[in-house]
């Protein structure tokens, strides 16, 4: 009986973390430049001297000196780098962007 309620135990623990896959790929190219502008799920910045905009990914993972960040905690000319992966219907997003504000690079 043990053993059965401990399969049973296992079982939900699988469905309830194991079965909620990604909708984005987590892993992808990165890239640095600045923040132009960051409004709905666009994210306008500049690289390389050229300005381009990202889509950002529903799931996307923002973060400022390594701590949680929400999306008006970005500010224009702020350094940021970003992560770019394919969305489950395989369009391009971007699935992290990572800010400095106070550190002067970003952590590995």
């Amino acid at each position: 009986m043990r053993s059965r309620m401990l399969s049973m135990l296992a079982v939900a623990a699988f469905v309830a973390f194991g079965v909620q896959a990604s909708h984005v790929k987590a892993e992808g190219p990165t890239h640095e430049g600045t923040v132009v502008s960051f409004a709905g799920d666009k994210l306008m910045m500049t690289a390389g001297g050229k300005e381009h905009s990202h889509t950002l990914a529903k799931d996307a993972k923002l973060t400022i000196d390594g701590k949680e960040a929400k999306q008006a905690d970005f500010k224009a000319g702020m350094k940021i780098r970003v992560t770019t992966g394919k969305s489950s219907d395989g369009k391009p997003v971007a699935t992290m962007v990572e800010g400095l504000d106070k550190n002067t690079d970003f952590g590995k």
